[in-house]
């Protein structure tokens, strides 16, 4: 326990310092809010008008306007930028302070990656659900709104898929901050890794509804882990047997992703210069 106490405070203080910040949870509810409607629009009109791809969608369209609402809400967990605390630390020469701590290095970064994610993800989901869950209702839009999970189980799964999911996105933060490390400047990789974790984390569109033959490739692939597979538990899915499966691919890739990590950062660590005084 008092091993992981300096993790946890980092984690804690972090988390706390980050949700000051309620202009721009505001500023991020509104816009996601706003896209989450427009995308919700074009589902409710491509399942009217293509009834019979409707009938063969893995994917029925309240289940996919949830989703939607999930994936607005649940964006800020996902790594699609590069931790900008890391950044700043590294371009300021300042990495040398977190070299200089008692702990471990990727261990600090870690948990303070995750803290900012999920500090962002917390105002803006309640937002949201408020908006889209509580308020679409009671204006009379109830078929455009978040629905709650299909059942006890699938409440159960999608807590767990969500921790793992956090675990999973910090982890691979940790290689974009690697990569940060590395380069010294985090514009490239940031371009680079945000395109891919929008399409393949399943939040420009639900990975069920992408073509059969690319199906297995887009569950088992890292980025599924971050969004997809929570979302689909949410809305069902995912079940039984093919439910614990994304539990285990999220924690399969997590500790994947953690190694390969630690590989990256000691590498980087061993050859980082840090220069002026």
């Amino acid at each position: 326990m008092d091993a992981a106490r300096p993790y946890a405070a980092a984690f804690s203080s972090r988390f706390l310092l980050m949700l000051q910040y309620r202009a721009a949870a505001l500023a991020g509810f509104a816009t996601q809010c706003w896209w989450g409607g427009i995308k919700v629009m074009i589902y409710a009109a491509f399942f009217a008008a293509a009834p019979a791809a409707a009938a063969a969608s893995p994917l029925t369209l309240v289940q996919v306007i949830t989703y939607t609402w999930l994936a607005q809400a649940l964006l800020a967990i996902t790594p699609w930028s590069a931790d900008p605390e890391v950044a700043l630390a590294v371009r300021t020469g300042a990495v040398a302070h977190d070299r200089l701590r008692p702990v471990d290095t990727y261990s600090l970064w870690y948990v303070r990656g995750g803290a900012w994610m999920a500090s962002r993800a917390v105002p803006r989901a309640a937002l949201m659900f408020l908006a889209a869950g509580l308020v679409l209702p009671v204006i009379g839009l109830s078929d455009w709104a978040w629905k709650p999970p299909e059942s006890l189980a699938a409440s159960a799964f999608f807590a767990a898929s969500l921790v793992l999911a956090l675990a999973l996105s910090s982890a691979f933060l940790m290689i974009v901050n690697v990569v940060v490390a590395a380069t010294l400047t985090d514009r490239g990789v940031n371009v680079l890794f945000n395109a891919m974790i929008i399409v393949f984390s399943g939040n420009l569109l639900p990975l069920a509804l992408y073509p059969d033959w690319a199906q297995t490739a887009l569950l088992i692939q890292p980025f599924a882990g971050m969004m997809d597979i929570p979302l689909r538990l949410y809305v069902g899915g995912l079940t039984g047997g093919s439910a614990w499966a994304g539990l285990g691919l999220q924690a399969f890739w997590t500790v994947v992703l953690v190694a390969v990590g630690r590989w990256g950062l000691a590498r980087v660590m061993r050859r980082l210069e840090v220069q002026g005084g």
